[in-house]
This record gives C-alpha cells, sequence and structure tokens, in this order.
C-alpha cells in the first residue's frame, strides 16, 4: 500500500459522530489517537461525553453516547499513566474512510481537539511537518469548479 503524505495539522470528518471539518493534530510522538472530551461518566451501561471545539458552535457541547466504549491506559507526555475511556469511530481524511480508535481525553489547555497518533498513521502516511491542511484543501479543490476558456 502506498503512503500518502499528510502534514503536522489537518482538519478531518468523523462520519459515525457525524462531525465535519474537525481539526487534528498529526502527532508521530503520541501512540494512540485522542479527542477532546469533557463531562466523561458511565451510566447504566453507557459511556456518555460532551464533545468541546469552540471553533465550531454546532459541536461544542453536543453529548455523545457510547455503547461499546474500552478502558485503557495511557503514558501521557509527561510520564504519568492516565485511565481513558476508548472509542471506535471512523476518521474520513483524503476522501478515504478509515477504522480509528479514539481515547476520551481532557483536553482543555490543546489547541487541537483531535490528537492522531502513530498507530493510525502508521502503514497508510508519512509526515512532512512542512505542511498544513493537505487533506482539507484537496477536498475543498476538488469542489471548485473552473471556468476553462
Amino acid at each position: 500500500m502506498e503512503k500518502t503524505v499528510i502534514g503536522r495539522f489537518d482538519k478531518a470528518d468523523f462520519p459515525l459522530l457525524h462531525l465535519k471539518d474537525i481539526s487534528v493534530k498529526i502527532d508521530t510522538g503520541a501512540y494512540t489517537s485522542s479527542i477532546h472530551c469533557d463531562n466523561i461518566i458511565e451510566k447504566e451501561g453507557f459511556l456518555h461525553c460532551t464533545f468541546l471545539d469552540e471553533e465550531h458552535p454546532l459541536y461544542n457541547g453536543k453529548e455523545f453516547i457510547f455503547r461499546d466504549y474500552d478502558i485503557v491506559f495511557v503514558k501521557s507526555s509527561n510520564g504519568l499513566i492516565q485511565k481513558r475511556f476508548q472509542v471506535q469511530s471512523t476518521i474520513k481524511i483524503f476522501e478515504k474512510v478509515f477504522k480509528i480508535s479514539l481515547s476520551l481525553s481532557a483536553r482543555q489547555d490543546m489547541r487541537y481537539p483531535v490528537l492522531i497518533g502513530r498507530k493510525f498513521l502508521s502503514t497508510k502516511f508519512i509526515v512532512d511537518p512542512e505542511l498544513i491542511d493537505i487533506s482539507y484543501n484537496s477536498k475543498n479543490d476538488e469542489h471548485k469548479n473552473p471556468i476553462q476558456e
């Protein structure tokens, strides 16, 4: 499988979550991928959380309920091991839909609501840190109707 070049930042859709054009940070230092949520609680066999992204008023504060989820232990950038919930979802990037595991994390202090880690990137992408929004820009270019004379 040929790998696609991706930049250090981009925007992606998450079809199963009904989220579009969400800013993502490509993080080769992180093994797993994570999405910023708050108010994460288990209740009656379901996992409830609130998606936070000020850039998207329609999604900011939207509650999600997951039936299927796992508990994982993730070593954070400061070396501490954290217990997190993880859900299975899909991500649409470069007009292709892929399965992705997302740990739910409180990322209030972070600039990007989603981190994409090595587990997802390997076998699919090569990261060029000088580039940004390659997938998002190619998606927008496809919808333009150039006038030819």
